[in-house]
């Protein structure tokens, strides 16, 4: 797949999620180049009389909200969210997510908790029939060779993830370092992703099993849009 072709993609996904937001709804706002084209959209409608507010999961979306004109509030004024718009670096059969590329996995978690609907966006290459990405863990600075340690333990290679435009780790806007650990395959993510997350040191793995039920899926390919959503909602539709 061309980057052309991903870019199309990632366009109608994220333009078709938007499209799904209604009058007066509070919406999250993930980070990454998918959910930038949702918010595109939503500054349209706006100006079309649309009337939304979001609560973003980054500094990043924070600003690219801003520069829209997306007005904002957080989750200490509102902690039930109507839907949440993301993005993710893998998605299996089941709607589980691997997400945390950007390094915003907990922020993240925390407004798929809120929202009573999660809408993820993602072009074709993102759909796999298992994981093969690594998993981002947000860990303290304290506990990082613990946990790094500990990763090992379960069978992952662990790597502390470098800035690009800086010297040193990467560092969260919570203040943490991030670990990418790569397993040589992921049999039950339910399961891997509950053992680093208890691990002490560690906020959020990059691992998103417990929101399936309430996912929709948003799939931007070249002929179009295509949707995987719950086994329980599409038997509602049909």
């Amino acid at each position: 797949m061309t980057e052309q072709l991903q870019d199309v993609g990632k366009r109608l996904a994220g333009r078709y999620a938007a499209d799904l937001v209604e009058e007066g709804m509070v919406v999250g706002l993930g980070t990454g180049s998918t959910v930038l084209f949702a918010m595109e959209r939503l500054a349209e409608r706006m100006n079309e009389g649309l009337s939304l507010c979001g609560v973003p999961t980054s500094y990043q979306a924070e600003l690219r909200a801003r520069t829209f004109g997306i007005p904002l509030t957080s989750l200490a004024e509102c902690c039930e969210l109507d839907l949440a718009i993301d993005g993710a670096d893998q998605v299996d059969p089941s709607l589980r997510l691997i997400k945390g590329r950007g390094a915003a996995q907990t922020r993240e978690r925390c407004i798929a908790e809120a929202a009573r609907r999660l809408v993820i966006v993602v072009d074709e290459r993102k759909v796999v029939g298992s994981f093969s990405a690594p998993v981002p863990v947000e860990v303290i600075s304290f506990a990082v060779p613990l946990v790094a340690s500990r990763l090992a333990g379960m069978g992952g290679s662990p790597v502390v993830r470098e800035g690009v435009s800086k010297d040193g780790p990467v560092i969260t806007d919570n203040g943490n370092w991030v670990i990418d650990c790569t397993f040589p395959s992921i049999d039950d993510p339910d399961a891997l992703e509950t053992a680093i997350n208890t691990l002490p040191g560690v906020l959020s793995c990059g691992l998103f099993c417990e929101f399936a039920e309430k996912t929709t899926v948003v799939i931007g390919e070249k002929e179009g849009i295509r949707t995987l959503m719950p086994r329980y909602s599409r038997g509602l539709c049909e």
